[in-house]
């Protein structure tokens, strides 16, 4: 029992339509952690992998990372994967780039077309999300705009206003990530979450961070957030919960809230 609207991959909801969609990250900083990485998440069978290329100690080498993001998605085994470069300013790595660079990167893995998804922040200029976009849709490669705020937890009319921004920039996914101060930060995201579920045509990504934060990894889908971020191996943002615990919680209330009264 959900508002929510999945998240597609060619056409068709990922996860075999199971809502929320389940993300483990990848953050190896060298082939072979990442590869390693790999390994042990596929067999806990999550929906899709992120991988978080602002890790990735090669990531000023485009071909390096091309080549790997294949090489991932030949071991992923049919696990669609998210490609992600989040900036320093929104909770990211350092990386050797500038944005005219990661934007050129993005586009050269779309081209590659190793990757299901691509992630870009919403607060990037304008031309540069254009020229996502622009390379997403080209290669049938889903964008999901994304918006990160690791202080705080703005309004539910701003959070509302962000999600609609995602949507009006041509965004396939809108993801939100905050950090609450206090429970009450924790049903500003639920609330926004719920009322841009009903208004928007696109699928929509929340969670507050941290402890407060998890019930929103948990139980978020039933107001609408289409995916949660989990744990496989490595975490990438405070509050991540392991993928057994979440597929436990899941089971359960799942169960509960399909029982007819």
């Amino acid at each position: 029992m959900h508002t929510g609207k999945p998240i597609l991959v060619n056409g068709k909801p990922l996860g075999s339509g199971r809502f929320p969609t389940i993300c483990t990250p990848l953050v190896g900083r060298t082939r072979t952690q990442v590869l390693a990485e790999v390994a042990l998440v596929v067999a806990k069978q999550p929906d899709l992998l992120e991988w978080r290329v602002d890790f990735f100690e090669e990531i000023g080498n485009v071909a390096s990372v091309v080549a790997l993001a294949g090489e991932i998605r030949q071991a992923a085994g049919g696990i669609p994967v998210l490609f992600t470069r989040r900036s320093v300013k929104e909770g990211g790595e350092p990386i050797p780039l500038n944005e005219e660079q990661v934007v050129a990167l993005i586009t050269a893995v779309c081209a590659s077309r190793t990757v299901q998804l691509v992630d870009f922040e919403m607060n990037n200029d304008p031309v540069h999300i254009g020229q996502v976009r622009a390379a997403s849709q080209a290669h049938g490669i889903g964008l999901v705009l994304s918006f990160h705020n690791f202080q705080s937890t703005p309004s539910q009319e701003v959070l509302c206003q962000r999600f609609a921004q995602a949507q009006q920039l041509g965004a396939d996914v809108a993801k939100i990530a905050v950090m609450p101060q206090r429970l009450e930060d924790v049903l500003s995201v639920l609330g926004a979450t719920l009322e841009s579920s009903q208004k928007l045509d696109i699928a929509l990504v929340s969670m507050s961070m941290g402890g407060y934060g998890s019930l929103t990894r948990l139980f978020g889908w039933a107001f609408g957030s289409a995916m949660s971020f989990v744990v496989g191996a490595g975490t990438s943002a405070p509050g991540q919960v392991p993928i057994e615990d979440m597929n436990t919680v899941l089971e359960v209330l799942q169960k509960s809230m399909a029982t007819k009264n």
